[in-house]
């Protein structure tokens, strides 16, 4: 499991280099930062509470997940390493979350509040500008997930995961990935099956 230091390390290391940021503009406010280690199964933000916190993932995998009336466990997404998990609403809006969020591996996340992103934006533009960009990001990814549950081909949905989380395939249980896709774990078989014959005739 990585050390305290190493995980605020590469946290640096991506904020620095993603932002193009000083690396002393970095070290003005990494005071205002925590890690935590998180194990699986273990429930990190859970629906009705508030969320203080971004993860950002250094090591493991986590997802974020709804329920519906029903009760039923509906994926939104998948966070691995170099990713952020969080509800920014709620930790915006200062409000209950509607979302759950939970570890599928073993890991370590640095948490991320909001006192910390107004300390470097008020320092950095080019943080501003960064944290600007993966706002925006998130939210185009947010409206092409909605736009593929509720327009795209089972296969469709499928490749796109693929593009998304091309290293996750053999992270991630079977089921999982069909929550994700809003479709049955029988019908992820028969895609990836449909989908294997159709590579197989091309390339013969």
């Amino acid at each position: 499991m990585q050390q305290e230091e190493d995980i605020l390390i590469r946290f640096r290391q991506h904020i620095v280099q993603g932002a193009g940021i000083a690396g002393e503009e970095f070290d003005r406010t990494a005071h205002l930062l925590h890690t935590a280690r998180f194990h699986k199964g273990e429930v990190l933000l859970d629906i009705g509470s508030v969320c203080k916190s971004a993860f950002h993932v250094t090591q493991g995998l986590l997802r974020v997940t709804s329920l519906d009336s029903s009760g039923h466990e509906h994926i939104l997404q998948f966070a691995p390493e170099g990713w952020f998990a969080s509800d920014r609403g709620s930790m915006y809006l200062n409000e209950p979350s509607e979302l759950r969020i939970d570890a599928i591996e073993d890991g370590a996340a640095v948490l991320v509040g909001q006192d910390w992103l107004d300390a470097l934006s008020a320092l950095s533009a080019g943080f501003r500008t960064y944290n600007t960009f993966l706002l925006h990001n998130h939210i185009r990814h947010m409206q092409e997930r909605i736009a593929g549950l509720l327009g795209a081909r089972a296969d469709e949905r499928y490749q796109a995961f693929v593009r998304m989380y091309p290293d996750l395939l053999l992270r991630v249980p079977q089921h999982m990935i069909a929550s994700y896709l809003g479709i049955t774990p029988e019908s992820l078989s028969r895609v990836r099956r449909d989908l294997a014959e159709r590579n197989f005739k091309v390339r013969r």
